[in-house]
């Protein structure tokens, strides 16, 4: 009998002490100031824990094991639907808000966490000798070409007189009033050229220093395609820099491309009467499928070392997965379901690659 009621004093004590206890909570929101009954163990408002109990070591603790060991029931209904087509955007679109994670925040989620990880992993295997080989900028030494036809800065007093006469043919030497005569597509490829093979041969000079010596204008126009001349040898001197430099930035041109991909369904399934978002978070859904399962296929590819079931995903279970969520979330005949997955298989190829290119190109600048 005393075993019994020391057990139930012991628990008495730990629910006392439990934050979230009758005890300590109160009648207003700590966090958002909103009216509480005492019978609110969280605000309807802003959903914090109804406590007015001070923050302990033991409850900081608690609460963060809780946060990684409580199985959370968004994720589990998410990840569970995930995997059948249309099933989740279903129910999203019928209202169920709450049964699932965030479409986009979940998409975002995803596919970073994927990008760190393929990060991380071809981080490891360069550091274990995996590396590109350096490609030369040019290939041809570029201290053979000035030698053969050197530019004014190179040339002795006694060549310089007939160099003049003929300057237009000395490809890799142009002034800025031979350049300035050219077309403006002609002009910015010979520019670039020259800047591309000066900084080749000359890299520890400032770009003020190179234009200055190859008597150009020391303009904004001039200084910015140096630089991006010195851009683009860093990018050829170490790819795989440039690539580590884009991977992290790659699901946010996803997240930003998606609107863009989404307002071609909203166009073929106009008569469908489905709203914009609607389209958007069905899309979001695809990709997120697509991001978690290269997430799960990471695990074989690094046990075998081989790509294999990337390959036979992208070209086998990924196919399947788009025609079977078309079919069920838009309900069109099975025929007609194809043609719009062939059509808006070829728009997505082809905004894609326009995408990818404006992404890379603008990476570039920033590199």
């Amino acid at each position: 009998m005393f075993y019994i009621y020391s057990l139930m004093s012991r628990k008495s004590r730990a629910f006392k002490s439990f934050r979230k206890s009758l005890s300590y909570r109160g009648t207003e929101c700590r966090n958002c100031g909103h009216p509480l009954e005492l019978s609110d163990r969280y605000c309807p408002y802003c959903s914090q824990a109804n406590s007015n109990k001070s923050l302990s070591v033991r409850n900081y603790f608690a609460e963060f094991l809780s946060s990684i060991l409580v199985y959370d029931s968004k994720l589990r209904y998410t990840l569970r639907d995930l995997f059948s087509p249309a099933r989740m955007t279903i129910n999203y679109v019928k209202g169920q808000h709450q049964k699932y994670a965030n479409p986009f925040r979940f998409f975002l989620s995803v596919s970073i966490i994927y990008t760190l990880i393929s990060l991380f992993i071809s981080q490891t295997d360069a550091e274990n000798g995996e590396r590109s080989v350096e490609v030369r900028f040019v290939s041809k030494d570029s201290s053979d070409v000035f030698k053969e036809r050197p530019p004014k800065f190179l040339r002795s007093k006694e060549d310089k007189a007939t160099a003049e006469a003929d300057h237009l043919a000395i490809p890799y030497y142009f002034s800025e009033e031979d350049l300035k005569a050219m077309s403006y597509t002609m002009e910015k490829k010979e520019r670039a050229a020259l800047y591309a093979e000066y900084h080749y041969q000359y890299p520890e000079e400032s770009v003020a220093e190179a234009l200055k010596k190859l008597e150009h204008q020391n303009n904004f126009s001039n200084r910015w395609l140096y630089l991006r001349m010195i851009t683009i040898r860093k990018i050829i001197k170490d790819p795989e820099g440039f690539r580590d430099f884009l991977a992290p930035k790659f699901p946010f041109f996803i997240f930003f491309f998606t609107p863009v991909f989404g307002f071609f369904f909203w166009l073929i399934y106009s008569k469908r009467r489905f709203l914009y978002m609607e389209h958007l978070i069905f899309l979001f859904h695809i990709f997120s499928f697509y991001f978690l399962s290269k997430l799960i296929l990471l695990i074989p590819e690094l046990i075998l070392k081989k790509s294999f079931f990337e390959f036979l995903f992208l070209f086998t279970v990924l196919p399947v997965y788009l025609y079977k969520a078309l079919r069920r979330f838009y309900q069109d005949k099975p025929w007609l379901t194809l043609l719009k997955f062939l059509f808006l298989g070829f728009i997505f190829n082809v905004c894609f690659i326009i995408g990818i290119l404006i992404f890379v190109a603008g990476s570039v600048v920033m590199y």
